[in-house]
């Protein structure tokens, strides 16, 4: 649909326009999720329509650091536009928004998504129809998937819409790059994208639905205040710190050290709940992430709250490694390393003495109570044993 309003209006415009570029169909071999530049940032994968206009859109929003056009949801491997245009490979065109989590939250995105789409049509958006081109959330851990369907919840319960809410809520898998030319489209080609974007009714709808509060919400036009690090997630003063940490909580948190294995608190562990910094109590992993690795410290999947995180290069030991750190305590957490089981391929190597654990019988009384819902129903149990 994008080629035909594309050759459309190089018509009507009178406009001699070559190349294109969707001859080529380059397959692309390159996972966006694994952009090195950018270790340590949260992501969040929407799909709204037509990539160009999506990435054009969350490129406006302030602390933003990334936004990668691309396909994912599917089965085929490495993806061509032309593949995912015809509707054969089970992907969506979508974007990876890279963020700081210290300027923008993943309740904003969220925000700025819904008002930027139309989550009413389960057929496609706008004048792109077919699966391909649908509205997806794909969360990439379970406090994104909790604030996705809150988030959901409350849009349909706002009756700013008389038709119910399509958008789907999917666990992500893995992003594949869109080609090149794709990535941008609206800066390299601005006449074909705003006369592609014109035709395509998506604003004509948004300004319709919204009016300006599409456009303001969250833009790097508007002075929005940087989200500030929660109190109670924060570094203790020294003096506390050497009063509260027992010798070997300080020296794996303060020095880097690091705990012997079999040896430690958590390695073990079974329980439902949830892992937090021993030193600033931010949350870090959930025990349904917890896999054993065979290695003797706690291991895990994936992070519990990615903003939480902060990944940096460390060459201490005969090579590079990524080390693990928390974003409010500044304290060293471990290592993660690219051996993991699925769904992530990540093995997240903790010291069990950088963390405390909080059983899922005591989250609500500590204060992690929004948490309750990843131990409820048929979650629970899903712990893996590798």
């Amino acid at each position: 649909m994008k080629t035909l309003i594309l050759g459309t209006a190089i018509v009507v415009a009178g406009l001699v326009l070559l190349g294109l570029g969707y001859a080529n169909g380059k397959k692309t071999q390159k996972n966006a999720t694994a952009v090195d530049e950018y270790a340590g940032l949260p992501r969040a994968t929407f799909a709204g329509g037509c990539f160009w206009c999506v990435q054009s859109d969350f490129e406006k929003v302030k602390g933003v650091v990334k936004v990668i056009a691309g396909y994912t949801g599917g089965h085929t491997e490495n993806p061509t536009y032309q593949e995912v245009s015809a509707g054969k490979t089970g992907h969506v065109e979508a974007v990876q928004v890279i963020y700081d989590p210290a300027m923008v939250t993943y309740e904003k995105l969220l925000d700025f998504f819904w008002r930027h789409i139309d989550p009413t049509d389960p057929d496609g958006q706008f004048v792109d129809k077919g699966a391909q081109y649908r509205s997806v959330i794909f969360y990439h851990n379970e406090e994104q998937r909790i604030a996705a369907e809150k988030s959901k919840r409350e849009l349909a319960d706002s009756a700013r819409f008389d038709k119910p809410i399509a958008t789907e809520i999917l666990p992500f898998s893995k992003f594949y790059k869109a080609e090149e030319y794709h990535q941008d489209y609206y800066k390299k080609n601005p006449i074909r994208y705003r006369y592609y974007r014109f035709l395509s009714g998506r604003d004509q709808f948004l300004q319709k639905v919204w009016g300006k509060t599409s456009e303001v919400s969250h833009s790097k036009a508007e002075a929005v205040k940087p989200a500030e690090p929660p109190v109670k997630y924060s570094k203790p003063d020294e003096g506390t710190l050497r009063k509260e940490l027992t010798p070997l909580q300080y020296k794996v948190t303060q020095e880097n050290g690091t705990e012997p294995p079999f040896k430690n608190e958590y390695w073990n562990n079974k329980a439902d709940g949830i892992y937090v910094d021993v030193v600033s109590g931010e949350p870090l992993f959930s025990s349904r992430d917890k896999f054993d690795s065979g290695t003797g410290w706690p291991s895990f999947t994936r992070p519990l709250a990615p903003g939480n995180i902060v990944e940096k290069k460390d060459w201490s030991l005969f090579g590079k490694r990524m080390e693990v750190r928390s974003r409010y305590g500044h304290s060293h957490l471990g290592h993660v390393f690219d051996d993991g089981p699925p769904p992530t391929g990540l093995r997240y190597c903790m010291n069990s003495a950088a963390l405390r654990f909080i059983p899922k019988a005591d989250l609500q009384k500590e204060g992690y109570g929004r948490y309750l819902g990843l131990f409820s129903g048929k979650q629970q149990g899903r712990q893996a044993s590798h």
